[in-house]
């Protein structure tokens, strides 16, 4: 069997190069091991993992109504497990459905399968599916290789239990476990921790490095961290390493190294959620001329070619941010490039967004990367409490701003934390693609009382000029 343009891999970035270049005109076939299109991040990663920060946001927003304004309900909230778990499984099948219909409205074929290059234009398709072509081989003309990633999982922790998870596994929802270990405080744990414990686990917290989502901006976690530590009831451990995990008695027993933590202890189940890896391993790259460096992803250029003339590498596989929003972009350029025509990855500023309570989000150039540059930036910060919207909905502990080049006023960067940051992100995506100036926002009308009002507000407080607040700008 032959196809002009192979995707091999279903995940967003996958489909929507499979997608764009369809509508081009071309002729796609996407090879997928999974029996239905999404990837990880629809089958076991953002879409359930956001439906369920939801139900917790909402117990959450239940609690804060009886502590602050008198509206309660009698007891606790009791959770039917299984009613949970089906509807995150029914938002997942309403999606995977909709993107198979999508495929069959424009021609894609799919075949289910796991491939692996045989040479720079063929496949070798395994597996038991009625797709797959007799002789298990497809020939291409082009391909674009979207294998995405997997959770990392170090070979100390892996000790044959399904009381150790992945987050995969804490997605699955098996049971609420009396007490939870997550390891590792980046997103990924930070926000499957949230959902387990307002589903009612003991949640305990250990990181390695000396504070929570490292990477980020610390005066947008610091509201974070102060709530995770209510939530979690003190139990964060910060510069703290984990040494062994075994199962004793029905229980996982983890042994700790740190400063607040040191010794052993049981654990219902733990969460091992230290990052990811891409999947570039037992595709038979090698068989190809495409590059995979040091760290196991793919070289690529902007246009999202390979060293291979025939392959080109989109989303996780192709370098950090490893984020389904920047998969879906490079899948485009993909599709573009091959269908002939000028494309190329350039964005300035793909958004990052951490969906805890409150949320975080950025854009752009962030501060820690302004100073390991020596850029020199102007910081302009606005503090939620200033905020009407805020203050009426209870999410004071929120702030907005920009970084700001003083020289031409154009934003470079922003960073939000608190309620729904990763919804207002956007407006400071499209200024700084756009190479806005800071008047440029504060001489849009914003709509009152709204929390989008505080990407004017930043603004103003670059100018001098916030209502809300006296801060005159320094002459």
């Amino acid at each position: 069997m032959h196809a002009p343009v192979v995707v091999l891999g279903g995940g967003p970035g996958g489909y929507a190069a499979a997608f764009l270049a369809a509508d081009e005109g071309l002729d796609v076939t996407i090879v997928e091991a999974e029996p239905r299109l999404g990837g990880t991040c629809l089958l076991r990663g953002c879409i359930p993992s956001k439906a369920l920060l939801h139900v917790a946001k909402v117990i959450s927003e239940v609690e804060e109504l009886g502590h602050d304004w008198g509206v309660s309900y009698e007891g606790k909230p009791k959770v039917d497990i299984d009613k949970v778990r089906a509807k995150k499984d029914s938002v997942i099948s309403t999606l995977t459905g909709g993107l198979a219909n999508l495929a069959k409205r424009r021609n894609v074929k799919i075949i289910q399968a796991k491939g692996s290059f045989v040479d720079s234009n063929t496949l070798c398709l395994e597996g038991d599916h009625e797709s797959i072509p007799e002789g298990g081989r497809l020939t291409f003309d082009h391909c674009i290789l979207a294998t995405g990633s997997v959770p990392a999982m170090p070979p100390a922790f892996r000790i044959d239990s399904e009381r150790v998870l992945d987050s995969t596994g804490a997605l699955a929802l098996q049971d609420i476990p009396e007490t939870l270990l997550v390891v590792g405080g980046g997103y990924i744990g930070l926000e499957m921790g949230s959902v387990y414990a307002r589903l009612g686990s003991k949640v305990t917290v250990v990181e390695l490095m000396d504070g929570l989502l490292p990477g980020a901006d610390r005066d947008l976690v610091k509201p974070l961290a102060k709530a995770m530590d209510t939530l979690f009831e003190g139990r964060i451990y910060l510069n703290t390493k984990v040494g062994s995990l075994a199962e004793v008695d029905n229980l996982v027993e983890v042994t700790f190294e740190g400063p607040g933590k040191f010794g052993h202890e049981r654990y219902d189940r733990v969460l091992v959620s230290i990052g990811r890896r891409p999947v570039t391993a037992g595709l038979g790259l090698e068989n190809t001329k495409v590059v995979v460096n040091e760290r196991g992803f793919v070289v690529c250029d902007s246009q999202q070619k390979t060293a291979d003339p025939s392959i080109l590498a989109i989303g996780d596989v192709a370098g950090d941010p490893m984020l389904a929003h920047k998969a879906t972009h490079e899948g485009r350029v993909a599709a573009e490039v091959i269908a002939g025509k000028s494309s190329a990855m350039d964005k300035v500023a793909i958004p990052a967004v951490v969906f805890t309570d409150p949320e975080i989000a950025w854009a752009g150039l962030t501060e820690a990367e302004a100073k390991e540059a020596g850029r020199n930036v102007e910081v302009e910060v606005y503090p939620w409490a200033a905020s009407g919207r805020a203050q009426a909905i209870g999410v004071t502990n929120g702030l907005t701003k920009w970084l700001v080049d003083p020289e031409t006023h154009r934003v470079v960067g922003c960073g939000i934390v608190g309620s729904g940051a990763g919804e207002l992100i956007a407006e400071a995506v499209l200024a700084i693609e756009m190479g806005c100036e800071v008047h440029d926002i504060t001489d849009s009308v914003h709509p009152h009382p709204t929390l989008s009002e505080t990407l004017m507000n930043a603004g103003e407080v670059h100018f001098g000029t916030a209502t809300e607040i006296y801060k005159p700008k320094k002459r």
